[in-house]
């Protein structure tokens, strides 16, 4: 899927609203490398956030979402201005998510990027014993 910026996109989908119907102004898009959030009708903001620096997925549905087939999906990273988010009420979730965990592997491991390197700054590791 390619856009009028020529950037490839693995997948998007639109944040899902009554009866699963795509009525509103929250945009998700997926590169091998970066997952954007787009929010706002009049007034747009575009969040970033890199593969590998994505920590922790959990998938959430609510009744009301399984009814519809849809899912959230919580993200956790190691990103200063984007702690945590919500990729929310989209289609396919638990596609979208094995799909994502298995691009932050492979990101992690083209770029050399460990878990370790994600810990506490403020551990002293010359005292641990």
């Amino acid at each position: 899927m390619a856009n009028k910026d020529n950037t490839a996109y693995v997948w998007k989908d639109r944040k899902r609203t009554l009866f699963g119907l795509p009525l509103s102004f929250t945009v998700f898009k997926l590169t091998e490398e970066k997952l954007y959030i787009e929010t706002g009708l009049f007034s747009k903001k575009e969040e970033e956030v890199r593969l590998y620096r994505i920590l922790d997925l959990t998938l959430k549905r609510s009744l009301g979402q399984r009814i519809f087939g849809l899912g959230t999906i919580h993200c956790c990273t190691a990103d200063k201005s984007t702690p945590e988010f919500d990729i929310k009420s989209i289609k396919k979730s638990r596609d979208v998510k094995n799909m994502i965990s298995d691009m932050v592997e492979a990101q992690r491991e083209a770029k050399r990027v460990s878990s370790r390197e994600f810990m506490d700054d403020d551990f002293d590791h010359d005292n641990f014993e």
